[in-house]
């Protein structure tokens, strides 16, 4: 029996974000094992998720639905996405044009989670063009607006879909709040009616669940727990300013098993070589680096998409806030001999092997991290040809996956899948 392969799985990105966990999700799903998985289980995130997966001759950049949708597995979001309707409709149309018969069908949305609206994403995206050059790095997807005014005010939910009425009266609430934000600007959303009526819709169109959905989910198979983004951006481990409102290191994940008494192997993904995207502190970076990135670009809130050198400093740091992991996937083992390796950290403060973890939700720490970095100067060594010995060696956690390229067929275990 392999773990891996047989049991319940978290997987988590380690980097800042597009490592290849969609792909890898895929895989986990398609892959041959004497359980099925019942489940993806999205845990942190919403709509801003791009997880591009390529199989069969199909491609699709999975947002919302779970990257185990080509294979036929149910997508659950939970209580801790956050949802976006509209967006969801227009990704099953999506997946509707790439063959799948009825991915609404596909679909589970916990009643407890919060719905991002257009109001949340024209906040966001004016409170973003206001920062200017001082921009964070959102995707402009009303990600870090849903979260910030659920903290503070009666937020719209899953279930209030079904509740026209309270959903007009938490519309309406939402939309006077943003009013001195969104005065005189260029981002705009839909009348409450008629938002109230494709709210109706969606709702009439998937199946609302209550708590109990992933543990009648796990007795009849496998749980996968699709993490969005990176630790990097963790909103509690990150870089502030440079973070996404979401927790993003397992902790949901773990939280929602342990619910009905289960464990997971946690299968940590990264590169061969260190992405990310918008501003923020990212000491391997070499524009010198010339490496295709064809699911990858530039963004209008995001900013540019940024290349650098391996950096197991950084991922030795997410290893650590994320209470460890089981096993690395490492993708992209093909890139060019260009790429190498940071051993340590010239700074102010003087050579730096590793960063201090710090304590939970110490947004001060987080901050001295960030200045850290921002002038940190990497010492490069070349990399090994067994590049993946490399990465288990510097992290001290086996690679049980690789990739060297960007379809299914591409993976390759490293571990007995029987054993």
């Amino acid at each position: 029996m392999s773990p891996l392969l047989d049991g319940h799985v978290i997987v988590v990105d380690l980097g800042f974000g597009d490592a290849g966990k969609g792909a890898t999700v895929d895989w986990l799903c398609a892959a041959e094992s004497a359980v099925p998985v019942s489940a993806v289980v999205r845990f942190n995130g919403g709509a801003q998720a791009a997880h591009t997966v390529r199989a069969e001759g199909r491609r699709h950049t999975f947002a919302q639905f779970g990257s185990g949708t080509f294979v036929g597995v149910p997508t659950l979001l939970s209580r801790h996405m956050l949802v976006e309707p509209i967006a969801l409709a227009a990704e099953a149309e999506e997946l509707a044009a790439l063959g799948i018969a009825d991915p609404f069908g596909l679909l589970r949305v916990d009643a407890r989670a919060l719905l991002t609206t257009p109001i949340h994403i024209a906040a966001n995206r004016a409170r973003e063009a206001a920062r200017g050059l001082a921009r964070h790095g959102s995707c402009g997807r009303g990600i870090g607006e849903t979260a910030r005014y659920a903290l503070e005010h009666d937020a719209p939910r899953v279930a209030d879909c079904l509740r026209p009425a309270v959903l007009t009266r938490k519309l309406t609430h939402l939309a006077a709040h943003y009013a001195p934000l969104l005065s005189g600007s260029a981002h705009g959303y839909e009348p409450i009616a008629d938002l109230v009526a494709m709210y109706r819709e969606f709702a009439a169109s998937v199946a609302v669940v209550g708590p109990g959905y992933a543990a009648d989910a796990a007795d009849r198979g496998r749980l996968v727990f699709e993490g969005a983004q990176g630790v990097l951006l963790d909103e509690w481990r990150g870089f502030h300013p440079h973070t996404t409102w979401s927790t993003v290191e397992p902790r949901r994940a773990r939280e929602l098993l342990s619910e009905f008494g289960a464990r997971a192997y946690t299968l940590g993904v990264t590169r061969v070589y260190a992405t990310r995207h918008g501003a923020g502190p990212f000491p391997t970076e070499d524009p010198a680096l010339d490496i295709p990135e064809p699911d990858n670009g530039d963004g209008p809130y995001q900013g540019a998409f940024r290349i650098g050198h391996a950096d197991p400093i950084l991922l030795r740091y997410a290893l650590a806030v994320s209470g460890g992991v089981d096993g690395l996937a490492l993708n992209h083992v093909d890139a060019p001999a260009t790429v190498r390796g940071a051993t340590a950290y010239r700074t102010a403060a003087g050579t730096v092997r590793d960063l201090p973890q710090g304590r939970w939700r110490d947004l001060a720490h987080q901050r001295r991290l960030t200045d850290l970095l921002a002038d940190a100067e990497p010492v490069l060594a070349d990399l090994p040809a067994d590049r993946a010995a490399w990465f288990a060696a510097e992290t001290g956690v086996p690679v049980v996956l690789t990739a060297d390229g960007p379809d299914r067929a591409d993976r390759r275990a490293r571990i007995p899948v029987n054993s």
